[in-house]
């Protein structure tokens, strides 16, 4: 069975490449030429990465419009962020949960970061450790150094709460948050050896990288057998990928993709329907 699975994985992770990208958040991500704005870009973008997919194109497409409004890059503009020369022109941001302080309190700790490490990989890495079995500790090492950096004249008052303001955007695996917005940004930033990911940051091994679990790779990962959990969190992440480790140690989140699509683009259903499941290429191993 586990080997049956394992081919029936490799050959849905062939059948949605990148010309399967859209409606992907990493698909703006694509439009940028040059490691530092991807960078930026891939962080803006995994960071709005919540709600229906359409939400999300608009409320990233909208940010970088106001990034970029002073025909600056993203990077440059980050790297010279004035909280209160440009934090103004967020205030009519809007994305679900967050509002533009959010969203300009985040753009601060990203020009903080890059000025203590020179880029956010940068950042990251002072707290990546190679012998570690996985980023886990690592990401949480990268959300505490952010959350402690200066947060200028934003939340006078005080940060907001866990899951609330802009920590809406930087949960934890100490919180047994599955993560799934900073693993998505590490998974493009980490990845290599297909058109999909962009491989910056050599320094970090795919093989410790932990499944982006959102709600459809969640679902479809209970369909297959990846786990019995019914709710994402870390420790549902962890076992996810465990599994999949076993197909592919070196690279175990390859298929996170693929499984995603099969969501995003409404081919799997949450009840048995034969039109639709027929063509699943995961139909021999589906549970449902």
């Amino acid at each position: 069975m586990k080997t049956f699975l394992k081919d029936r994985l490799e050959h849905l992770y062939r059948t949605f490449d990148i010309r399967h990208i859209s409606p992907d958040p990493l698909e703006i991500v694509h439009r940028y030429r040059t490691p530092e704005d991807r960078e930026v870009v891939g962080f803006v973008a995994s960071a709005l990465a919540y709600g229906r997919v359409d939400q999300i194109l608009g409320s990233v497409d909208r940010a970088l419009a106001l990034m970029e409004a002073d025909g600056k890059s993203p990077d440059r503009f980050v790297r010279s962020f004035d909280p209160v020369r440009d934090g103004r022109r967020f205030t009519s941001f809007r994305h679900r949960f967050n509002n533009g302080e959010d969203l300009a309190c985040l753009l601060l700790w990203m020009r903080r970061a890059m000025e203590e490490a020179g880029s956010l990989g940068e950042f990251f890495l002072r707290g990546y450790r190679p012998e570690e079995p996985d980023v886990g500790p690592a990401l949480s090492r990268f959300v505490r150094g952010l959350l402690s950096l200066d947060r200028g004249p934003f939340y006078p008052n005080g940060l907001p709460g866990p899951g609330q303001g802009v920590r809406y955007f930087l949960p934890s695996p100490e919180d047994g948050s599955a993560c799934k917005r900073l693993n998505l940004f590490l998974r493009w930033m980490v990845r290599r050896g297909d058109d999909l990911d962009f491989g910056l940051w050599k320094e970090v091994s795919a093989a410790h990288l932990v499944i982006p679990l959102d709600a459809h790779v969640s679902r479809i990962a209970r369909y297959v057998g990846l786990t019995d959990h019914l709710t994402p969190s870390w420790r549902t992440a962890l076992e996810v990928t465990g599994r999949l480790r076993q197909f592919d140690p070196d690279d175990p989140i390859k298929y996170d993709f693929s499984l995603c699509r099969l969501g995003i683009l409404k081919l799997c259903p949450k009840k048995r329907q034969i039109t639709k499941c027929k063509t699943c290429p995961l139909l021999d191993v589906c549970l449902l």
